[in-house]
């Protein structure tokens, strides 16, 4: 019986050693992080093309190019201000979403005015670069590749990577002060 214990005791005292760390599992992730960033500069630049053939075949407008990559052009200009909302003014707009064909994906109408304090609420990153740039008064029409309009998820009515058209009118600027 005695040794029972002591080969028990044994046992217990064997397996209560340090614990060994787990070596990690190597992954070989470079090859397809190489792969994604391959496939989404070759969507950027089909999109890319896309958007600079729409702009092309239009002659009635003069499109600037953004620092943040999109293209957009001014329906209404207001000369009047130098005043462009600042972050945490509160914005009243309306706006529609076209695909690059012009067909209307969402009116005015059924969207609505809306209300949106300056990168201080969620909105697409198109919208929110583009608000920046406008003047209380003006109407701008942008030009968003997918990956400052809905990207990757889409919705009911847009589909997955589509470029967009957005025409916004910036009705009033409250400053937060």
């Amino acid at each position: 019986m005695k040794q029972l214990y002591f080969i028990i005791a044994i046992i217990v005292l064997s397996s209560c050693s340090k614990p060994e760390p787990r070596k990690p599992i190597l992954r070989k992730t470079s090859s397809f992080m190489k792969e994604s960033i391959e496939r989404n500069k070759a969507l950027n630049k089909f999109e890319e093309t896309l958007i600079l053939n729409k702009i092309k075949k239009d002659s009635t407008h003069h499109y600037l190019t953004s620092e943040s990559g999109f293209w957009y052009y001014y329906n209404i200009k207001n000369n009047e201000t130098n005043i462009q909302p600042q972050i945490g003014d509160e914005v009243i707009f309306s706006y529609e979403i076209r695909d690059l064909r012009d067909s209307i994906i969402y009116s005015k109408e059924e969207i609505g005015e809306k209300r949106y304090l300056v990168d201080k609420e969620e909105l697409i990153t198109g919208l929110q670069d583009g608000i920046k740039l406008m003047k209380q008064g003006e109407t701008v029409t942008f030009l968003f590749p997918s990956y400052k309009a809905f990207g990757f998820t889409g919705n009911d009515r847009v589909n997955t990577k589509e470029p967009l058209i957005y025409t916004v009118h910036l009705k009033t600027i409250l400053n937060k002060e």
